[in-house]
């Protein structure tokens, strides 16, 4: 169906007309047209008093929002960007238009009042024939001018003075554009039961930006991305949370669903947004208001309007990237007026030199000056032309600018002289050169036409994702002819390596390398922005809670000393997503698979609502464990989590650490049930009512499991944790369950239980040797031994029940539950570690890490590698394995760690761990991918899914080699390696999880004491890193062979 075609009729699922009720005056407030009952008219909420504040359509036309003085009178720059809708009183006063401005927009072209424009040009100027007058990065599309060829204005339309009416026509018409139903209009039936664990992920503005990902983040999590399309629709009132900021309440939005559904929904109470982000964009039609209910907001906030101006300011952005990313940016003379508070006291950056002026008047001989240095210094010797331009937001998308040659120093300073006349405390004047794109040996032409010359310029989109690390989404390329410039959405996007090849980049070696060097440049170049940010005030950044979390970074590919080099252009806030967007879409219309940008930006925000929807919730935590789960405590501060803690050590040092410590000895976990109804007592007699209890700790699985039924809380239930934490019944159990294809009981191994010696001569008769003797209830690989016939399990037995009797002897592997044995079928293969995330018994998150192979015939970690060695496929029988035996033994909402080995005929079952992986994993995995196992933990325990990546990305790769006190105890003390490895750790250099304080256990019960890892881009890389690293600090040794453990990780 064409887009501008009618919908067929369809019962409330038609465009929603609205006419103005003239007793409201011009107060935004729409009334439902004859035979539509909903309309579009704002939900009945609760009125704006003393507590709350609402937005307004805006101030008087020709106003200025924030500005407090008269109106400026010198000439401004014309407004940017297109129009989706008429102009309206509340968009006007927000872009600070003028009767000439709207003028100009009907008109489509700039105003006699813009002082320079892309056609004036010096008198000087001569221009090679060798160099084409625009060949440099003014030709780059999309985006190097920073403008967009303005479309029309219509008349005002006082019908819809906020513009809702229209911006919901447009989601109708960009629905049918994608073969999607249109809205559903249920705000006559009021959505009801919203509560504070419900998420809500608000989009205010425009409907069609961020269209996509509105509807993948629909299909993650139903009905949690909310479209706002008018400033009624929402409210703000004091956050009761964070004094001095606001909290955002919808009454109305466009809610989406899986399968690309929406719905026009009202909501009572009001809804409380997790996450907003919006039109932001300096000049965007809907910013004023947008800026209005984002700002000092006390839930994450994706931008803010000082933080896209900062964006869309040129000179300020060029400083970052080259002071702080190190990234080649075109030499840039920069002149701003007075102390200009967004760039530093004395702001250095190589290419970049600012020129500050008390006073733009009488200074012509200081900027003659400053232009001859400039024009004859080392930093313009390669380039012949410069351009002279103002910059700052104001000056988006107005094209005024002038380019000349090197040599016209006098028509560049008089250029130059004639914009500081109209410069404001927050615009610059540049005189930058004009970077020639790289002409590269292009492939034999397929016709003997001649060759126009053309222009290559490359938009990248990045987003601030998992552990907030940049991450590259999408690249798009504009080319065009080298002398006129394209703009943003003048010329369509196409990929960045087909644009390589027409360029002459023909080796797939090459390619490869500089889509390598161009994600590494966009991700530095937002993380320095992002650092930046960080050293603003709130008020600068537009609320405690703003961040960029999208932004655009615009390169051109030049060459300097015969080799391409990368250039960043200038960064922008929103035009960069919707080229790639663009690109996504083209794809999409012929076949293409889809792409990964909506994916990427709905996880993001879905993430960050989640992080804000889990603060302040109390969670009972049950068992504090020892050093090894030290970063509980840091994690449960930085998440806001309100943590009760109930642990047998009245003394742990965690005690100082949480909000409410509640000492109770359940060491002897055989009396659970009695425990449990201890711990409920506890927790009712301090007032106590937590949103959600779990354990991390190995011992306190079950006993979580029985305080959650007995609160009512979201568990496992206790059975099923029985089943999994008691190792000989976990394999028993499942080889009953014969259901399936394969069915679970494929996965099990023979094993007999052991509690005496006669035991011991009952499971020789049906376990075949080699086997393995370990402890029931056991953990960390402590008494684990590979025995050859019945003699020697008879010694390993006896040995283990004189040594190991009870908690004292051996604290955390499991004695509370008694010191019962079994034998098991030893399995050959490789072993790995498979963490599970599982909702409502359906998989939600996996990750696959390998082990290296022990030191026979103890069983003690040795070494780890992430991700894993093994072939998709293999990694995938690994999971659906793991998930088919948790899910048999009763396991379906929880965080797991899964032990198995991979042999010839497939994946085998070791053990079930009930809890979050332990050792070092809950590191690994946030460093190699990005999502926390621990909020991941909290979530599901607070019965709501965790929003986890689609696809795995890995950043990198991770390899580590456990240490031993009785190994590695000299050399981590008195060798001084271990200060060597704190200070390399504070470089990242290395990756330190500390196990235990000193020492544990001795002899054949010993457990590492510390995880050493290194990082690398390949798996050979950070192997390498880590054996040079062992072999320097004393940990590789003939008696501890890392350089074995190591190869088995190809």
């Amino acid at each position: 169906m064409a887009p501008d075609a009618p919908a067929p009729p369809r019962p409330a699922q038609r465009p929603l007309p609205a006419r103005r009720n003239p007793r409201h005056g011009g107060g935004g407030v729409l009334q439902p047209a004859p035979g539509d009952p909903a309309g579009l008219a704002p939900a009945p909420g609760p009125s704006p008093g003393p507590l709350s504040e609402s937005v307004s359509p805006g101030p008087a036309r020709g106003s200025v929002p924030g500005h407090t003085g008269p109106a400026p009178t010198l000439p401004g720059p014309p407004r940017p960007g297109r129009s989706h809708r008429p102009d309206r009183s509340w968009d006007s006063a927000a872009r600070g238009d003028s009767a000439g401005h709207r003028h100009r927009h009907r008109h489509g072209r700039p105003s006699v009042t813009t002082m320079l424009s892309v056609d004036q040009t010096s008198a000087e100027r001569a221009p090679s024939p060798k160099v084409p007058e625009w060949a440099g990065p003014e030709a780059l599309c999309p985006g190097w001018l920073e403008d967009e060829a303005p479309d029309g204005e219509g008349p005002e339309d006082s019908r819809d003075p906020d513009g809702a009416t229209h911006a919901y026509e447009l989601l109708q018409g960009a629905l049918r554009q994608e073969g999607l139903p249109l809205t559903l209009d249920r705000s006559a039936e009021p959505r009801t039961g919203l509560g504070p664990l419900d998420l809500t992920v608000c989009v205010l503005g425009s409907p069609t930006a961020l269209l996509p990902v509105l509807l993948e983040g629909g299909t993650r999590c139903p009905g949690a991305m909310v479209l706002c399309l008018s400033p009624s629709w929402a409210s703000r009132v004091p956050s009761e949370t964070s004094p001095g900021a606001w909290t955002l309440l919808l009454s109305r939005g466009v809610s989406f669903g899986v399968g690309g559904h929406s719905t026009l929904e009202t909501f009572e109470p009001p809804r409380r947004a997790n996450y907003v982000t919006g039109t932001l964009a300096p000049g965007a039609t809907e910013s004023g208001w947008v800026g209005e209910l984002s700002r000092d907001l006390d839930c994450p906030t994706g931008g803010s309007v000082p933080l896209a101006r900062r964006l869309e300011d040129v000179l300020v952005t060029r400083w970052v990237l080259a002071a702080r990313a190190g990234i080649p940016v075109p030499p840039t003379l920069a002149f701003v007026l007075g102390p200009r508070g967004d760039l530093p006291g004395e702001p250095v950056a190589p290419g970049v030199r600012v020129v500050r002026l008390e006073d733009p008047q009488g200074q012509e001989g200081l900027v003659q000056e400053e232009v001859g240095t400039f024009l004859g210094g080392t930093a313009m010797e390669p380039y012949s032309q410069v351009v002279v331009r103002p910059a700052g937001w104001r000056w988006r998308g107005t094209g005024a600018r002038s380019t000349h040659g090197k040599e016209e120093g006098v028509a560049v300073a008089r250029a130059v002289g004639t914009l500081l006349g109209g410069l404001r405390e927050e615009d610059s004047v540049l005189l930058e050169a004009l970077v020639p794109t790289a002409r590269l040996p292009a492939p034999p032409p397929r016709s003997p036409a001649p060759r126009l010359p053309v222009a290559l310029r490359i938009c990248t989109l990045v987003c601030r994702s998992w552990g907030d690390r940049p991450q590259l989404c999408q690249v798009a390329c504009g080319v065009g002819r080298a002398e006129a410039p394209v703009r943003h959405g003048a010329a369509l996007p196409q990929g960045l390596d087909s644009s390589l090849q027409q360029w002459g980049v023909l080796a797939p070696g090459q390619r490869e390398a500089l889509a390598t060097r161009l994600q590494e440049a966009a991700e530095a170049a937002m993380a320095a922005l992002l650092a930046t940010e960080a050293e603003l005030s709130p008020e600068q950044r537009g609320g405690t809670r703003a961040h960029t979390d999208i932004m655009g970074v615009d390169f051109l590919l030049a060459c300097v000393d015969d080799s391409l080099e990368l250039v960043a252009l200038a960064t922008n806030s929103q035009r960069c997503l919707e080229t790639c967007l663009l690109a996504e879409a083209m794809g999409r219309a012929v076949g293409d698979p889809p792409g990964d940008l909506p994916q990427l930006l709905a996880e993001a925000m879905l993430h960050r609502a989640q992080c804000h929807l889990v603060e302040g919730k109390d969670i009972l935590l049950i068992g504090a464990g020892g050093v090894s789960k030290s970063f509980v405590w840091e994690a449960a501060r930085d998440y806001g989590l309100r943590i009760h803690l109930v642990e047998s050590d009245p003394d742990h040092f965690a005690a100082g650490l949480v909000e409410t410590f509640l000492p109770y000895d359940s060491r002897e976990h055989r009396r659970d049930e009695e425990h449990a109804e201890r711990v409920v007592e506890l927790v009712r007699a301090r007032g106590l009512r937590p949103h959600a209890c779990l354990s991390y700790w190995d011992d306190c699985v079950v006993l979580a499991a029985l305080v959650c039924q007995r609160l009512g809380l979201p568990g496992c239930p206790p059975a099923a944790v029985r089943v999994a934490k008691q190792k000989s019944r976990t394999h028993q159990h499942l080889q009953r369950c014969r259901r399936g294809r394969p069915p679970p009981a494929a996965f099990a191994v023979p094993c007999r239980r052991l509690r005496s010696h006669a035991d011991v001569e009952r499971a020789a008769g049906t376990v075949p040797f080699p086997a393995v003797a370990k402890l029931e209830f056991g953990a960390g690989g402590v008494g684990v031994r590979l025995v050859g016939n019945a003699g020697q399990c008879h010694a390993h037995a006896a040995r283990l029940w004189r040594d190991l009797r009870d908690d004292a002897d051996h604290p955390g592997i499991g004695l509370g539950w008694g010191n019962a044995m079994l034998l098991m079928e030893y399995v050959p293969g490789t072993e790995h570690d498979v963490d599970l995330v599982v909702f409502d018994g359906r998989l939600a998150g996996a990750w696959v890490s390998d082990n290296g192979p022990t030191r026979l015939p103890a069983f003690l970690e040795t070494a780890a590698c992430l991700p894993s060695c093994l072939p998709a496929d293999r990694q995938a029988q690994l999971v659906m394995a793991a998930l088919q035996c948790c899910l048999a033994c009763g396991l379906r909402h929880g965080v797991f760690n899964v032990e198995l080995k991979m042999g010839p005929a497939g994946p085998r079952l070791l053990e079930i761990n009930p809890r979050m992986g332990g050792f070092y994993l809950r590191d690994w995995i946030r460093e190699v991918y990005g999502p926390d196992l621990l909020l991941a933990a909290v979530l599901v325990a607070l019965g709501t899914r965790p929003v986890l990546p689609a696809r795995l990305r890995p950043r990198g790769h991770l390899a580590g080699v456990m240490c031993l006190g009785s190994e590695h105890g000299q050399a981590l003390g008195d060798g001084g390696a271990m200060a060597a490895l704190r200070a390399l750790e504070e470089r990242g250099l290395v990756r330190l999880n500390r196990l235990f304080e000193e020492a544990a256990g001795a002899g054949e019960y010993e457990e590492p004491c510390l995880s050493v890892g290194c990082a690398g881009s390949t798996r050979a890389e950070a192997c390498l890193r880590l054996l040079g690293l062992c072999q320097a600090l004393g940990i590789d040794s003939p008696r501890y062979p890392v350089h074995h453990f190591l190869s088995h990780f190809k």
